[in-house]
This record gives C-alpha cells, structure tokens and sequence, in this order.
C-alpha cells in the first residue's frame, strides 16, 4: 500500500511526467501534488467541476457505470483525470508532454498507482 507522497512519485517516474495531484472532488482541494508546469491549485478546483459533470450528465443518460479516466488531449499536453476506485469522492491527476510521454503508459500507471493508494 502506497501513501499520497509514494503515489505521487511513482507517477513522476514515467517519462515525460509533468505534474501530478490526488484531489478531494468533494471540496477540489487537493490531498497532495508534485511536479511543476501547471498551476495544480486552479486544476484540482477546475478538474473536479469536469467530473462532477460528467457524473451529472451520466445519472441523466441513466447509465449505470464508472469513469475508469477522463483524458484532455492539448496540443503539447495529455491530461488524465482518473477517478479513485479505492477511495469514493477522491481523483488522480496527471499531465504528461504530449511529445515525450507515453498515453498508454500513463493510463496504466494511473490504473496501478490507484490500486495500491492507501490512505
């Protein structure tokens, strides 16, 4: 089991990792980041209105699922947003350059580091 600071810096380990942060979605304070390239305090509060809508826009569709990841494709940057499937109410995010990061990559390790986040 892994702590916040631990999963924070495994996700720094793939190249190309900018930034990362686990984010509350309830408050979008974020529980820990890491990282420089992207003001996390306005992401974690912005990224958590796009999962509170699509979770809106999913209970409207009637649809009974998960959001394994939301991925927002920049021109010079992934960002992938991965709701907790340990821990309700709490997200990863994760940015990457486009350039040097591997997408596939960066969604396993988003799938791996959530699986052993504990806290």
């Amino acid at each position: 089991m892994a702590n916040i600071k631990q999963t924070l810096e495994e996700l720094m380990t793939l190249d190309g990792a900018m930034c990362a942060a686990v984010v509350d979605s309830g408050s979008g304070m974020m529980l820990g980041s890491i990282g420089t390239g992207v003001d996390l305090e306005v992401a974690a509060a912005g990224n958590t209105e796009v999962v509170r809508a699509k979770m809106k826009t999913m209970r409207a569709l009637g649809l009974n699922d998960v959001i394994e990841d939301i991925l927002i494709t920049l021109g010079k940057q992934y960002h992938i947003i991965r709701p907790s499937a340990r821990k309700d109410g709490v997200f990863i995010y994760y940015v990457l350059d486009k350039q040097r990061g591997n997408l596939a990559m960066a969604r396993r390790k988003t799938q791996d580091v959530d699986k052993d986040l504990n806290f």
